[in-house]
């Protein structure tokens, strides 16, 4: 798969345009938060979200920024991930697209 990665965020779109899967991750005072994890039902359980939340940690460190996690897949993620630092992580929704 052929992610595109912007500033904030990692993402692929099909061949119509459209955004297939998706990984957001604002940032603030060098604090990158992912808020939102998006993978089209099509392609669901083909670990696409594992690798978007990976890329997008492995950017944010890259960028000499620290994680932050509101996503809930994220969150999920990080717990099994103890490798990568996360600084908070909270119960806010994700963002629904």
């Amino acid at each position: 798969m052929n992610f595109i990665t912007e500033s904030n965020r990692i993402y692929t779109t099909d061949s119509s345009g459209k955004i297939i899967a998706e990984v957001t991750f604002p940032t603030k005072a060098g604090i990158s938060t992912i808020n939102h994890t998006f993978v089209d039902k099509s392609l669901r359980g083909q670990g696409i979200a594992d690798e978007l939340v990976k890329l997008a940690a492995d950017k944010i460190i890259a960028d000499g920024n620290q994680i932050e996690a509101t996503c809930p897949y994220a969150i999920t993620w990080f717990q099994s991930h103890p490798e990568y630092p996360v600084v908070a992580s909270g119960a806010a929704a994700c963002r629904i697209s």
